[in-house]
């Protein structure tokens, strides 16, 4: 694996690899890697000859409250897993690499980015687009590879792929679990014992949602009052939203059909944690 820190040198080793014909996969990462992260990197090695992973926290998507300051960092450690899992360049910059001075241009993200997590995090959707830009602009892959966990910036991701013309393929992997359900996030290093316990509720919510589609409920509203329950009866009180949504618009549907997203957002203590399900899939 080849570590790498700027831009130029990242663009000299693909430019050779490009070449000699090889196809370019990319899976862009904040770090603090789980098994969720190396899925990504599994799925961008079926469909590319060289994997490109990037680790950069980026300071943009965080509001001046959120967790920037505490967000888990290890790099050594990610460069051995990321290595051990068949990453041929890992790139890592500062934030002066990225951000050489205050961005004078940024990727603003229109209906797409109003609800659910660009409600709860004003300003969160252009730094993450920006810095998505960016990085596809240094690495110019023919794929990238993100997670469901975070649908709704997948979504953006696919449709600034698609408005503003950019040559790759946007591939989305399920959603990695821990054995009890839990979804994989860098951020449940935040949560001790019982925080933890707590928040398998949010993946509870979420099944419980699924059990009611499979036996017939169609109505969001009652699909949300379930997700609601089930987190209250956990002892979740703080609980940004339920989104019952189309997965193309991301606009709220009255009525549930397969294919539909239900994603939610919740506090355990200072932790915040997301989680989503497409109703009707495996």
């Amino acid at each position: 694996m080849r570590r790498v820190t700027r831009v130029a040198e990242l663009r000299a080793t693909l430019d050779a690899e490009r070449r000699r014909g090889r196809r370019i996969g990319f899976v862009p990462t904040m770090g603090f890697l789980h098994e969720g992260h190396l899925r990504l990197v599994d799925e961008a090695r079926r469909r590319a000859d060289v994997i490109v992973m990037s680790i950069f926290v980026n300071p943009l998507q965080f509001g001046p409250t959120e967790d920037l300051a505490r967000y888990p960092r290890d790099i050594e450690g990610d460069a051995a897993k990321a290595e051990t899992r068949g990453v041929d360049v890992l790139f890592v910059p500062d934030d002066a690499e990225v951000y050489p001075h205050p961005p004078r241009v940024v990727v603003t993200p229109r209906t797409l980015a109003k609800r659910w997590e660009g409600a709860a995090r004003p300003g969160h959707f252009e730094g993450v687009l920006t810095v998505v830009a960016k990085l596809f602009n240094m690495v110019q892959p023919d794929v990238a590879v993100f997670g469901q966990k975070d649908v709704q910036q997948a979504t953006l991701v696919r449709a600034m792929v698609a408005d503003l013309d950019m040559p790759l393929e946007i591939v989305v992997t399920p959603t990695v679990r821990e054995a009890d359900g839990l979804a994989m996030s860098s951020r449940n290093a935040y949560l001790d014992g019982p925080s933890r316990q707590r928040a398998l509720s949010l993946s509870g919510a979420l099944r419980a949602v699924e059990r009611a589609f499979q036996s017939g409920e169609r109505n969001a509203n009652a699909l949300e009052t379930i997700a609601r329950r089930q987190l209250t009866e956990s002892g979740v009180t703080d609980v940004d939203y339920v989104a019952i949504a189309d997965p193309t618009s991301l606009e709220p549907v009255a009525q549930a059909a397969p294919g539909t997203v239900v994603a939610l957002a919740a506090r355990i203590g200072r932790t915040r944690l997301i989680d989503n399900v497409i109703l009707g899939s495996p």
